[in-house]
């Protein structure tokens, strides 16, 4: 006859008890482990790496390097020339292009290295990315590190990377026979659109993996749906503010009209829709093109005073920074777009303009990641 459990009796003098597993904590983060923080770390030296290549681009295009390279090599190509015979190759196969023969035919050799090792330099700086992309992701595939759910998340910047080679020799081409002696606009604007959103999903990765999952998943419950809206049309109506600049700076607009409000002493440029068929002008014409790129900035600081308002009545401390931050760094590059104007497009002005947009990108950005993963905070804030 079995004897009776005394009424206080602790549980773990019952026989066996100790064999028991003990309650594990944070079932949440089992399985979706990895190697977060390695990740993370190599996600940021790919972020610094495509801010780089931004810059590089800009300046490539600003010093009229793009069309010095006149062949696609993505393997061969990492070879710079190596003597004087090989030198004097390249220099022949960019005579041949019309914007030699019709803007530098006086160029020499020595001035033709000059803008050579500018495009070298450009498309070097993709293979590295390249590269590290490739060593990273390999690696952290072969040693089973990659947290649950995002094998996909990480191969999508290298996806994107082998498009934006492709898309930047379908814009070089662009240049390298007819008449154009410049590569076309809307390609430049869509190379450069692309490079944008590689490195948004690039920065939203590293702004994910630097809180755990659970962390994640307690926050998406604090989300602020209508905000996260409001963040996301700002989000889309800076990329299509980029997108108008590159048009701009494709076709050289922000030369074209040097004086702010006014252009051509009135409040739109005479001549907007002289070019035929019509459409083109919103694509060739520079005082038009020019002018549509002030309009859209206009409309953008007024919808970013919408949304920082908007963003100042979250309930979260750092939300609110986050917005903060964001109409702070839209009201810069409007200053700075005023200088580039001003200034001619000097390209000390014009590089930092370009590099502000990138800024601008990457904190709307943060803050649109706030307002759906909320920082948690005490009652008292």
């Amino acid at each position: 006859m079995s004897q009776k459990r005394k009424l206080f009796e602790e549980v773990s003098d019952e026989p066996g008890a100790d064999a028991r597993p003990a309650p594990q904590g944070g079932m949440i983060d089992r399985g979706r482990g990895g190697a977060r923080r390695l990740i993370r770390a190599w996600l940021v030296v790919l972020f610094v790496l495509v801010v780089v290549m931004i810059a590089v681009g800009g300046l490539t295009r600003l010093t009229g390097s793009g069309l010095s390279i006149t062949e696609w090599k993505p393997i061969t190509g990492a070879l710079p020339p190596m003597n004087a015979a090989d030198w004097q190759a390249e220099f022949e196969l960019y005579q041949q292009i019309p914007q030699f023969q019709i803007e530098n035919r006086g160029m020499d050799l020595a001035e033709f290295k000059a803008i050579y090792w500018w495009e070298w330099g450009h498309r070097q700086l993709g293979r590295i990315i390249g590269l590290v992309w490739a060593v990273g992701f390999l690696g952290f595939l072969a040693a089973r590190r990659i947290p649950a759910g995002w094998t996909v998340r990480l191969l999508l910047p290298g996806v994107l990377g082998g498009a934006q080679g492709a898309i930047g020799w379908w814009m070089v081409s662009s240049g390298l026979s007819g008449e154009r002696t410049a590569v076309a606009s809307y390609r430049l604007a869509i190379h450069l659109g692309l490079a944008f959103v590689i490195l948004g999903v690039i920065a939203w990765y590293v702004m994910m993996l630097a809180r755990p999952e659970r962390d994640l998943m307690q926050a998406r419950r604090g989300r602020e749906a209508r905000l996260f809206g409001l963040a996301t049309g700002w989000l889309h109506f800076a990329f299509l503010q980029i997108l108008i600049g590159a048009l701009v700076a494709g076709i050289d607009a922000g030369r074209s009209y040097t004086e702010w409000p006014l252009m051509g002493g009135a409040l739109w440029p005479p001549q907007m829709m002289v070019i035929e068929p019509w459409w083109r002008n919103f694509f060739e014409n520079p005082g038009t093109v020019q002018f549509i790129h002030r309009m859209i900035g206009y409309l953008l600081l007024a919808f970013t005073v919408v949304v920082w308002l908007r963003g100042r009545r979250s309930a979260y401390t750092a939300t609110r920074a986050a917005f903060s931050a964001g109409l702070i760094a839209v009201l810069a590059q409007i200053g700075l777009g005023i200088a580039t104007v001003l200034t001619a497009a000097a390209w000390q002005v014009a590089i930092v303009h370009q590099m502000m947009a990138v800024a601008v990108w990457v904190l709307i950005l943060r803050a649109r990641f706030h307002a759906q993963y909320p920082l948690p905070q005490s009652v008292r804030g």
